[in-house]
């Protein structure tokens, strides 16, 4: 796989780089830090004090910027693969997605510090925006990923498994972990009335349906090395997905990309984003 790595010198940052050490080695690995130079915001300033200012600033951040890429290097582990290093000036997420697409990155890894959810969706973090709009997959870091043994992945019909199939087959973990594979399904309301008996066997019936994809997902994971269990539950998505998280220790949310896209998805939001805002756990999300 070709991954970027892209480190702003956060405390997160740092852990991103440290998983790598779960991730399969690069055919090339990419580290990127992004200066997002101030320009000087006074308007009685002459233009070539201001120029003169804006170059002082932007040559003490190009330093700061390659002491932190050596850094980064220095925490990379072992056989990862051969590295560029870059040392970009403007926006930061508009950076690491241009560069994501043109070293055609396979997979996009970055830590995220948040900043509150009606903040974030308002004016966007790099990491909401490189979830939306950089290409492969992504992996946030918000803490650190202290060991890679079992994932969460959360299903939600044949589109979300064979997008997961496709990504798996990649083996992008240098071990595989052991996967959860989890679907959150609605408590039934059917159209015409039902006593509290006929609407519980419902909800069986369709909870039975999804354990039997889930197991079909299961068995098509089996040989490519990955030990598996399934889970279907009723409720609703995002808090199905915390609550199964926390109950597991889960290491990390596995999860495809599916839902709304563009400006509509940063406004509104998506079950992955919302994960980003409240979950707490390293989310990596594919397709």
């Amino acid at each position: 796989m070709k991954l970027l790595l892209a480190v702003d010198g956060s405390d997160q940052s740092y852990e991103a780089a440290r998983s790598l050490k779960y991730v399969s080695r690069a055919e090339a690995l990419h580290i990127v830090h992004v200066l997002d130079v101030p320009t000087p915001a006074y308007p009685m300033m002459m233009p070539e004090v201001s120029q003169e200012l804006y170059e002082t600033v932007e040559r003490n951040m190009r330093e700061d910027g390659t002491r932190l890429l050596e850094r980064i290097v220095s925490l990379l582990p072992m056989g990862i693969g051969p590295v560029t290093k870059h040392l970009v000036v403007g926006s930061p997420a508009d950076q690491i997605v241009m560069l994501a697409e043109q070293s055609k990155a396979d997979l996009i890894l970055l830590g995220t510090r948040g900043m509150g959810p009606i903040k974030e969706r308002l004016i966007g973090s790099v990491a909401h925006r490189v979830l939306t709009y950089g290409p492969g997959a992504k992996l946030i870091v918000p803490c650190p990923l202290k060991a890679l043994s079992h994932a969460l992945l959360p299903l939600q019909g044949i589109d979300d498994a064979e997008q997961a199939l496709r990504f798996l087959q990649l083996k992008p973990f240098r071990e595989p972990p052991t996967i959860t594979l989890f679907t959150v399904l609605p408590h039934t309301r059917s159209p015409w009335p039902v006593d509290a008996a006929s609407a519980e066997q419902m909800e069986v019936h369709a909870l039975r349906n999804a354990k039997d994809f889930l197991n079909d997902t299961a068995a098509k994971l089996d040989p490519l090395g990955y030990k598996t269990r399934v889970v279907a539950k009723l409720g609703t998505p995002v808090e199905e997905i915390l609550g199964e998280a926390k109950a597991l220790n889960a290491d990390l949310i596995l999860m495809g990309s599916r839902g709304r896209h563009g400006v509509t998805r940063m406004v509104l939001g998506s079950v992955s984003h919302a994960l980003l805002h409240q979950g707490g756990y390293p989310l990596m999300i594919f397709g």
